[in-house]
């Protein structure tokens, strides 16, 4: 199953429904990943705030691949509203 991602919020719904789906508790996530119960919770809480090597490291742990792919888009090209908030300009 694919989902789009565009906001980090669903970010959090995402990862902790899949957890929740395979029957993984934020205590044995930690595990995994050598991090405390209180630090996935506050991960799927504000995913935001982690970063990326552990957006990876946690999307590995529940067997979730990350895939980037174009946008399918009309004849015009994309234009900066298309853009989400977040990435435009020069905060990356």
């Amino acid at each position: 199953m694919e989902y789009r991602i565009a906001i980090p919020q669903q970010l959090t719904s995402l990862v902790r429904s899949i957890r929740k789906e395979r029957q993984i508790t934020q205590q044995q996530l930690g595990e995994r990943l050598g991090l405390s119960q209180r630090t996935v919770s506050q991960f799927e809480a504000h995913p935001e705030k982690a970063s990326f090597e552990r957006v990876l490291q946690a999307l590995s742990a529940l067997e979730i691949d990350l895939v980037l792919k174009e946008r399918e888009t009309t004849a015009s090209s994309t234009s900066q509203n298309d853009i989400p908030k977040d990435i435009e300009g020069d905060t990356w």
